[in-house]
C-alpha cells in the first residue's frame, strides 16, 4: 500500500490563494515559501511538499489564471448571435477574471516576475483556454474580399481584450460601468464586419489560408495545431 498523501488539494488551493494575496498587498518580491506558509497557517515544506520548489508554485499560479478562464469561457450559454457570444465570453469571462485575480494576470501577461518559468503543463492549459475562444470565433466568418483566418481574428479578439484589461487595471478606463460600456463599444466595432459561418464558407477560407504566415511568428502557419501555437500568446 502506498503512502498516503501528506497535503491534498486543499491545501494547495489554500497556498496558491495566499501566494495571489501577499502578490496583491504586497508585490511580487514579497512571494517566498516562508511568507506563503505563513499566509496559508502551514509550514514551508507544505509549500515543498505540493510544488516542488518556489519556480513550480509560480507556474502553478499562472496555470490557475488559465483555469479560471477556462471555467469561465466554459460557462457561456451559446445562443443564435456567435458575435454576442464572443462578446459575452470577452466581457463576463475575460474581463471578470482579470479584474478579480488582478495579481495572477499581472503575473503572466504583465510578467511581474520576468523569470517565470512556464512549462508543457501551464502551456497545456493555456492551449485548451485559446482553443475555447477560437471555437467562439470559429462561428464567424468576416467579410470583404481577404478573409482573415479564424486564428487571424481569434489573436485580434485577444490582444483587443487584454489591452483593454491592461487599461482598465491601472484605471485607464474610468469607473467599471464606464469600462464596460467601453469594453462593449470596442469588441462590437472589432466584430461588426463578421456574419454568421457557413460550412461552405469555414472549408474555402481553410483552403486559401492554409499556407499564410501566423502572426505568432515566422516559424508558425495557420495550418499548425492550436497546441503548438498558441502558447506564444504570453511569451
Amino acid at each position: 500500500m502506498g503512502r498516503p498523501r501528506e497535503h491534498d488539494g486543499t491545501v494547495r488551493l489554500a497556498l496558491l490563494e495566499a501566494a495571489e494575496r501577499l502578490v496583491d498587498e504586497q508585490g511580487a518580491a514579497a512571494l517566498s515559501a516562508r511568507n506563503v506558509a505563513d499566509a496559508a497557517a502551514t509550514t514551508t515544506r507544505a509549500v515543498y511538499s505540493v510544488f516542488g520548489s518556489m519556480t513550480g508554485l509560480l507556474e502553478a499560479l499562472a496555470i490557475r489564471l488559465f483555469e479560471l478562464l477556462d471555467e469561465a469561457l466554459d460557462a457561456v450559454v451559446l445562443t443564435d448571435d456567435p458575435r454576442a457570444d464572443v462578446i459575452h465570453a470577452s466581457i463576463d469571462g475575460f474581463r471578470r477574471v482579470a479584474l478579480a485575480h488582478a495579481p495572477l494576470y499581472n503575473l503572466v501577461f504583465l510578467r511581474v516576475v520576468p523569470d517565470i518559468t512556464l512549462g508543457p503543463e501551464f502551456h497545456a492549459v493555456a492551449n485548451a483556454t485559446f482553443g475555447r475562444l477560437e471555437s467562439l470565433v470559429k462561428r464567424l466568418a468576416p467579410s470583404g474580399r481577404r478573409r482573415p483566418t479564424t486564428l487571424e481574428l481569434t489573436l485580434t479578439v485577444h490582444a483587443l481584450t487584454e489591452g483593454l484589461a491592461n487599461m482598465e487595471l491601472r484605471g485607464a478606463l474610468g469607473p467599471p460601468t464606464e469600462a464596460e460600456h467601453i469594453w462593449r463599444a470596442a469588441l462590437t466595432a472589432l466584430l461588426a464586419s463578421a456574419s454568421p459561418t457557413s460550412a461552405a464558407d469555414h472549408h474555402q477560407g481553410s483552403t486559401q489560408t492554409s499556407a499564410m504566415k501566423s502572426p505568432l511568428g515566422p516559424n508558425v502557419t495557420a495550418s499548425t495545431p492550436a497546441s503548438d501555437r498558441t502558447s506564444r500568446l504570453v511569451e
